[in-house]
């Protein structure tokens, strides 16, 4: 009575399947013999998922309409179909039970429950349109560069089959996948049973009726057959037994009633399952009849075997389709005949059963021509040529490298392949160059384009740290006994040019390799390490080469704590000129081994040292034999001290003169003040202060050639000149 309630919703889900496959095939069609054009039905991917979106959404509100129509009107006709069970009643009774309007609580809990069920399985709908679109493009891509056909051959054979299979985007418990149509059918068609059941029940107890008659179907299934003309009952405890109930029209007359058991207990061995044919009526204590069951196993297995005549009749109609040969498609055409033979047969002795012819026709009568099989390399190389970068990503390396091996791919393809290649080695660099997040200790380990590469990725402190590894690298190359070409190069690379290398270039490489384990061991992290005290005198010299300012001083503080030398006070003769010469001569003895800063240039050739400083005495011996244990002092050595005595005189004039070093004249034309200790007497009073000429006055001031004629001892003839001048410039105060 209710089992056609259900087609309405098959109406609405065949509908929306037949508009899905339609937007698909439009949006296929579209172009179909324009270059690019898989690339662009890839790009239209979106477009797509919203127009099935909105199918989807359309078919979700008019499922639930229907769905809640249906299950109300089939709680109706198993209400009205007790009422009318229950015609031996009293006309009161009947009265009653009929006025009971359906329980609306309970219609609306089955009808959301089925909505839940087939509504819930929406979502996999889009997921089977997109994947079934971008199944179909890339098989269709995979066409020419086969050569099997063209492509819009394989666009129509493809959607052939798209549509032959449906939409199945339904999976029960079990695994199964259902198709669009069949699944809803399936779940409303069960529901409006149970609907209709549950109300034909609710009805009879509302009536007093505790016992229903199950009814004798034909072709019943093994499920069903054990119940079939059983009383049951509605309520109660399971298992068979006998009660006594009173008889329907005779008071007090108490009737005996076999019942085979309760009417959930049947439901849980399989009775009135999805598809069963078997219904339950009021069993009538006294008047209703239970009438004994005939069973009809053997239509049920005539109704089997024609489902296996079907099936084979569809596997030789495949066979004779996919034939190769003139004599395998006779033999296959043959087949179907004979099948054809047994279906005929198989009908006339059995006449109640009917024939349905499309169910003998495999898919849509049309399978699409056999096709020649691709090699795995063709198979990755159409996926790469089809898909987009999502695509390539899913690929294995070893998938990517047979694509490329095939040689079907185009310049875009292999740059979608190069693009996820740089990818994936970049995060596999940047997975070395920062383990767990955080940069590594040693980055002497990687090479020059490693760093570069990694270095937009990193943050301000390790791009800090990586600049300063670059500079460490430029400095080493112009570092003697360093191989510039070996310097930027990762320890990979190293370790690949050791093998097999000759002696001369092995020896470059370890000792490149050594090089940087000296960095890695004295500058962890890119910084002197703080504990100095185990690195030996060779070693904290090699690091001077990469220390900055502040390292240095405190690898000089490490070498100053080891030779640990007792500095002569500063002399005090009362001559500033003295006492610098006395503190040269302490400070060189002090320096020991050479004897004296004479001793140091002998480590050079005299005659070279002399044309490069001008100094015509620089390698004569002293004049007299009594000199031979004094220090020798050449003018150039006297040049440099002079310069070093101008800037202690300065410095002691301006703190004694309290900084009014130069008269009004020339503050006014800003003359360096310095410059009043050195040069003509004539010019430095000129501009000198009135404090400082009483400086002078009190500590002398000497011009260079009184200097290197103090220093030397050698008489300078410009020395004399220089004393009258000063002492005439002093007479005019």
């Amino acid at each position: 009575m209710v089992e056609d309630l259900a087609a309405g919703t098959r109406n609405l889900y065949a509908d929306a399947e037949e508009r899905l496959l339609g937007i698909i095939a439009r949006q296929l069609a579209a172009g179909v013999d324009a270059p690019g054009w898989a690339e662009r039905k890839l790009a239209a991917v979106q477009a797509l998922r919203r127009s099935a979106q909105g199918v989807v959404d359309e078919l979700g509100k008019a499922v639930t309409l229907e769905v809640f129509d249906v299950v109300a009107e089939a709680y109706n006709t198993g209400h009205r179909a007790a009422v009318a069970e229950i015609g031996a009643l009293s006309d009161g009774a009947r009265a009653l039970v009929d006025d009971v309007t359906p329980n609306a609580q309970a219609v609306d809990r089955l009808a959301q429950e089925t909505v839940d069920v087939v509504t819930s399985t929406h979502r996999s709908i889009l997921r089977a349109v997109v994947d079934g679109f971008r199944a179909i493009v890339a098989e269709v891509t995979a066409t020419p560069l086969l050569g099997t056909g063209t492509r819009r051959q394989a666009t129509q054979d493809a959607m052939r089959r798209f549509a032959d299979q449906g939409i199945r985007a339904f999976v029960d418990k079990a695994g199964r996948r259902w198709q669009l149509t069949s699944y809803a059918e399936m779940a409303v068609r069960t529901s409006v049973g149970r609907a209709a059941t549950e109300a034909h029940m609710r009805t009879l107890s509302d009536a007093g009726i505790e016992l229903v008659v199950v009814s004798d179907a034909p072709r019943e299934c093994p499920l069903c057959r054990p119940w079939e003309g059983r009383v049951l009952a509605i309520t109660g405890p399971t298992g068979e037994r006998t009660v006594e109930v009173e008889h329907a029209i005779e008071d007090g007359l108490m009737v005996p009633v076999r019942v085979a058991g309760s009417l959930d207990e049947a439901r849980l061995a399989g009775f009135q399952h999805p598809n069963c044919r078997h219904s339950v009526s009021a069993y009538t204590p006294g008047l209703t009849t239970a009438e004994k069951a005939t069973s009809d196993a053997a239509g049920y297995e005539a109704g089997q075997r024609q489902r296996a005549i079907e099936r084979n009749i569809r596997k030789y109609r495949k066979h004779e389709a996919a034939a190769t040969t003139p004599q395998a498609q006779r033999a296959a055409r043959l087949k179907v005949r004979q099948w054809q033979g047994a279906m005929r047969d198989h009908l006339a002795a059995h006449p109640d059963l009917r024939r349905l012819r499309h169910r003998e026709q495999p898919g849509a009568s049309n399978l699409p021509k056999k096709r020649t099989e691709a090699t795995p390399e063709q198979v990755d190389a159409a996926r790469v040529w089809s898909g987009d970068s999502q695509t390539v990503r899913e690929m294995s390396d070893d998938q990517l490298a047979a694509a490329v091996r095939s040689n079907l791919l185009d310049a875009p393809a292999r740059a979608r392949i190069e693009a996820e290649t740089d990818r994936r080695d970049l995060d596999d660099l940047l997975a070395r160059i920062r383990p767990g997040g955080t940069l590594a200790e040693d980055l002497t380990q990687f090479g020059d384009q490693e760093l570069a590469k990694a270095f937009p990725h990193l943050d301000d402190t390790d791009s800090l740290r990586v600049m300063a590894e670059m500079d460490r690298r430029d400095l080493a190359t112009r570092l003697p006994g360093v191989s510039p070409e070996l310097v930027g190069l990762s320890d990979h690379t190293l370790a690949a040019r050791a093998r097999g290398a000759d002696p001369d270039t092995l020896a470059l490489l370890a000792a490149e390799a050594n090089r940087r384990d000296l960095l890695a061991r004295l500058f962890p992290a890119g910084q002197l390490r703080a504990d100095l005290s185990d690195a030996s005198d060779d070693e904290l010299a090699w690091c001077m080469q990469y220390a900055t300012n502040e390292e240095l001083l405190r690898i000089a503080a490490e070498m100053d704590r080891r030779d640990v030398v007792d500095m002569p006070q500063p002399a005090d003769t009362g001559d500033a000129a003295d006492n610098l010469l006395a503190d040269t001569n302490a400070l060189a003895d002090a320096l020991a081994p050479a004897e004296n800063p004479d001793g140091w240039g002998a480590l050079a050739d005299e005659a070279v040292w002399a044309a490069a400083v001008g100094d015509d005495h620089a390698g004569t011996a002293p004049d007299t034999e009594e000199h031979d244990d004094e220090p020798r002092i050449t003018r150039r050595q006297a040049r440099e001290m002079y310069d070093e005595y101008v800037y202690l005189q300065y410095l002691k004039a301006e703190e004694d003169c309290r900084g009014y070093l130069l008269n009004k004249k020339a503050a006014a034309e800003k003359r360096d003040p310095e410059s009043l200790f050195r040069g003509p007497a004539r010019i430095a009073h000129a501009n000198a202060s009135d404090e400082l000429k009483e400086w002078w006055a009190q500590h002398g001031r000497m011009t260079q050639a009184e200097f290197i004629e103090k220093a030397t001892g050698q008489t300078q003839r410009w020395a004399t000149g220089a004393r009258f001048n000063e002492a005439k410039e002093q007479q005019k105060r």
